[in-house]
């Protein structure tokens, strides 16, 4: 390695470790934020409750939209995980309009919302104190940063950064993941030194390998895909209905009118990011058709949440049909174990959403935490790889208003 390329690596430690502390403690903040405000919002689930606390989350939201134009962050339909940075002064708005999502019950994680503020405090710090260094590199560092937080993992943003274009071309792969690793292991370390959140959940363990399982771990997988996708072809028809709406207040409280009916059809279960209610799915509390019923409502959810303007991601939702397709798959078919048929759940959903396939696998095997499913997993994703491969990711083009 010439000297000049180790010197610019180590020069990048010191920011790679406080960007991805920042990262976690941001996550941390807005989740202890939107937790406590949750628990003052529901006491208690009856149907009128839900109804009103997710209409007037549209209309906060909205009201956020409208009186603060470009504040309130870009449109979630417009934007993938890992975006181009806005500026400083939006970040705020964002947090805001991130903490009505998580506390009020919309079907939407905290992924989008968080990943872009601390990309923007990376970018906006990063330029002004370290000028010489190049924008990609801030924009790397504070995507790791939060995907580690946010997954317990710093493996998560390794394979997500390892697929876009960051940093000059032609540097070797790890000397472009060198300082985003280190970003996104003290995210991940951060978070589970104050929250001690992982993606793992208690799910009984894998009997072992037989040679069936690949072909319901594929059926599984081919079925959640082939249901994801039915969210991103939906996806831009709905984004257009909602936006013919003229005001961004009717316009989102129109989303929560919508969430809060299907919120009574699916019940508690069916509203959130989805992981403490994937947790309850797997105790084995509900019927199959229930599972099934409370999989549809949230595909619809997650759908509208992130068309009508909420603002949130939509990778844990995800995250949670795939354990909702597992725990039924498991309860129409017991020879089917819980654990491989959770992880091909979770791996169709979340490669049909996001259309990243190293992201798919990681989630996969990190839900229920089996190194052995990770060959099958391995082969399962084929089939729904070319179900996916060449089709629409559930992004749509747009603008953010008040941006350049």
């Amino acid at each position: 390695m010439p000297k000049a390329t180790w010197i610019r690596l180590l020069a990048l430690v010191l920011p790679a470790l406080a960007v991805g502390v920042g990262s976690g403690l941001l996550l941390y903040a807005v989740t202890a934020l939107a937790e406590w405000l949750e628990r003052l919002i529901w006491p208690s689930f009856e149907w009128w409750r839900i109804l009103l606390m997710l209409t007037l989350a549209g209309t906060v939201t909205g009201l956020l939209i409208r009186r603060f134009p470009g504040h309130a962050g870009p449109d979630p339909a417009t934007e993938d995980l890992v975006a181009p940075p806005m500026p400083a002064w939006v970040v705020p708005g964002v947090l805001l309009a991130a903490v009505v999502t998580l506390s009020c019950g919309v079907s939407l994680g905290p992924e989008n919302p968080i990943t872009a503020a601390n990309v923007a405090l990376a970018f906006a710090a990063g330029r002004r104190l370290l000028p010489r260094v190049e924008g990609d590199v801030w924009v790397g560092l504070g995507a790791s940063g939060t995907i580690g937080a946010l997954f317990g993992s710093p493996i998560a943003a390794a394979l997500i950064l390892s697929e876009l274009p960051l940093g000059r071309p032609g540097t070797p792969l790890w000397d472009r993941l060198f300082a985003p690793l280190l970003a996104a292991s003290a995210g991940a370390l951060t978070t589970i030194s104050l929250a001690g959140q992982t993606l793992h959940m208690k799910v009984p363990g894998y009997p072992g390998f037989r040679l069936v399982d690949l072909v319901s771990g594929s059926v599984i997988a081919v079925v959640a895909t082939g249901l994801g996708l039915l969210a991103v072809y939906a996806f831009p028809y709905v984004h257009a209905a909602f936006h013919r709406i003229p005001s961004p207040v009717l316009m989102v409280t129109a989303g929560g009118l919508i969430l809060g009916g299907l919120g009574i059809v699916g019940g508690e279960v069916s509203m959130f990011k989805g992981l403490t209610q994937a947790a309850e799915l797997l105790r084995g509390h509900y019927a199959a058709a229930t599972v099934i019923l409370v999989l549809l409502v949230k595909l619809v959810a997650l759908t509208v949440a992130a068309a009508c303007g909420f603002r949130g991601g939509r990778i844990f939702p995800a995250v949670f049909m795939g354990v909702a397709l597992g725990v039924a798959a498991n309860a129409l078919v017991p020879e089917v174990s819980l654990a491989l048929a959770v992880t091909t759940g979770v791996l169709g959903f979340v490669l049909a959403i996001t259309q990243h396939g190293w992201l798919s696998l990681f989630a996969s095997i990190a839900i229920v935490g089996e190194m052995a499913l990770l060959p099958v997993v391995c082969v399962t994703i084929l089939p729904a790889w070319l179900l996916v491969t060449g089709k629409k990711e559930m992004v749509v083009p747009g603008h953010m208003p008040g941006m350049p």
